[in-house]
């Protein structure tokens, strides 16, 4: 059974940074490609960035250039380091992992709040 938990969210100022961490336990982290997704209130969730078990990144065009996905496939760690926040940046930030295609490997974190003051 796999379990992620997420942590680093909070209240910044607009400008500021966080650095959101997401450990999971399991035997599948190396393997699984990691991904943060956010959800605003009153809007779909979305896919912020993800990470393959390669190392391989994608980020939506929102965060490009402000936002880093990494991961530590030793601490079984991913993290999302966000710098130049903006107001538009607060949601619940959720953890996510999919396993290899086929496998139905998707498993979801309970979710940290990121507030971006104005």
């Amino acid at each position: 059974q796999v379990q992620l938990v997420e942590s680093g969210g909070g209240l910044v100022q607009a400008g500021g940074s966080l650095r959101l961490s997401c450990v999971a336990s399991g035997r599948f982290f190396s393997i699984s490609t990691m991904g943060w997704y956010r959800q605003a209130p009153g809007k779909q969730r979305e896919l912020v960035a993800d990470i393959t078990s390669g190392g391989g990144t994608n980020y939506a065009d929102s965060v490009k250039g402000r936002f880093t996905i990494s991961r530590d496939n030793a601490k079984m760690t991913v993290y999302l380091q966000m710098n130049s926040l903006k107001f538009e940046d607060t949601a619940v930030y959720y953890c996510n992992m999919k396993g290899p295609m086929g496998w139905g490997l998707v498993a979801w974190g309970q979710g940290t709040q990121v507030t971006v003051s104005s």
